[in-house]
């Protein structure tokens, strides 16, 4: 049937995960995408450590964000 679409995979590429990884700070993933995403870290290294990094990086940056708003502005001089 030329007119159905094609069917998603259950487990995706490394790629779409760190696409997905990317989306999921920003916004809340479906439970397909959270199962997705989870199905793949199990045997990925590499993208479980990337999945890590950019968990790491937007606590640090609203770390940031809090230390920078707490101090005021600088001044030197």
């Amino acid at each position: 049937m030329p007119d159905t679409p094609p069917r998603r995979r259950l487990m995706p590429t490394c790629h779409e995960v760190h696409q997905l990884t990317m989306q999921g700070l920003d916004r809340e993933l479906g439970w397909v995408q959270r199962l997705r995403v989870r199905s793949h870290l199990t045997i990925c290294d590499a993208c479980t450590r990337f999945a890590g990094q950019m968990r790491l990086m937007r606590a640090a940056m609203r770390h940031l964000g809090r230390d920078d708003g707490a101090a005021g502005p600088r001044r030197d001089g």
